[in-house]
């Protein structure tokens, strides 16, 4: 019997707990592979898993994790073989199915992405479902129309996970980006991942009338709330925002002005539902096209299985920044 440690939250009658547990394999879910994991990431949705301040999970007790990538040890499905180095973001994880915060993993075939040959587990897990999130927005911005010469684009949180690796990916793509960051002293460091500009909220103020200046050619938003509002309001005439979270709340209270007379779009970006073969396509392009210009730079560190819920605690206080990497096998840290 197999043996190994993985965060593991329950719901007791209503009362939330999670910490490290010791299981085997016959807790895991069913699955045609199985998957000995090496990395995960922490994602604004596994501190609101993990902590119980957000209703994520549909099922109890259930590992924690949105994201792994690891190698495979047995599959049923020909289409893998031992030794193979795969990745797992969203599709369930952390939701309706055991996670990545765990020594091992066991999913359904269709579920599981080849890792891209150029794209070690490290920087597979760098990306997570947060890069890829980032690398949705830039796609669907550009199949509605996005282009470089259309102004600066926006990028509100850009300290934050999605946020700093949309800064890098959008750079990268040609864009000059504008990094919106509350958080002091990260203004080089944005500056770094390839910003033009870092700005304060206070130069999003949202303004009063349906219509505000033109500023910026595009947005990627991770907040929501009355900052979402006012970028729609602000946008110069068939720019694209992304929207992608609502930290700052889930209300949207605009007009129909942009949409009707600057021709704006809102792109609603669902990166947990994504198709299959899109998912697939931006993993590659995440290799090449789009691959990081400063992995390095956007992780703030690597942690052990152990150190999970101080650092859930650290996002949820807005005092978290980059990415955090959690190793899930200490012989791999």
């Amino acid at each position: 019997m197999t043996e190994f440690r993985a965060l593991r939250i329950h719901n007791d009658n209503g009362r939330h707990r999670a910490g490290i547990e010791t299981l085997d394999l016959d807790d895991l879910d069913d699955g045609e592979v199985l998957i000995r994991t090496r990395y995960s990431s922490i994602n604004y949705k596994d501190a609101l898993a993990g902590t119980g301040r957000g209703k994520i999970l549909r099922r109890f007790p259930l590992i924690g994790g949105i994201d792994s990538c690891g190698d495979v040890v047995h599959s049923s499905d020909p289409r893998f073989r031992e030794g193979d180095q795969v990745l797992v973001t969203g599709c369930g994880l952390s939701e309706t199915r055991n996670g990545g915060y765990s020594e091992w993993l066991r999913v359904p075939a269709a579920l599981v992405v080849p890792l891209p040959g150029e794209l070690g587990p490290f920087e597979a897990m760098t990306l997570g479902t947060a890069g890829f999130t980032a690398a949705l927005a830039l796609h669907r911005m550009e199949q509605n129309g996005q282009a470089p010469d259309m102004g600066p684009i926006v990028i509100t949180g850009a300290s934050g996970g999605v946020g700093s690796l949309a800064v890098d990916i959008f750079s990268g793509r040609g864009y000059e980006v504008i990094a919106v960051s509350g958080k002091a002293g990260k203004e080089e460091w944005l500056r770094t991942l390839g910003a033009a500009r870092v700005i304060g909220y206070d130069e999003l103020a949202p303004g009063a009338h349906p219509l505000e200046k033109g500023q910026w050619g595009g947005a990627v938003d991770t907040l929501g709330g009355e900052i979402l509002a006012g970028l729609t309001r602000s946008t110069n005439p068939w720019g694209s925002i992304a929207a992608i979270g609502l930290a700052r709340g889930m209300e949207l209270n605009t007009t129909v002005m942009p949409f009707i007379i600057r021709g704006v779009s809102l792109l609603g970006i669902n990166s947990a539902g994504c198709p299959s073969e899109l998912r697939a396509k931006l993993w590659q392009r995440l290799a090449t096209d789009l691959r990081l210009h400063h992995p390095e730079e956007v992780v703030n560190r690597v942690v052990p299985l152990e150190d999970l819920e101080g650092i859930f605690e650290e996002m949820l206080a807005g005092r978290s920044w980059g990415r955090n990497l959690v190793c899930t096998n200490p012989t791999d840290s």
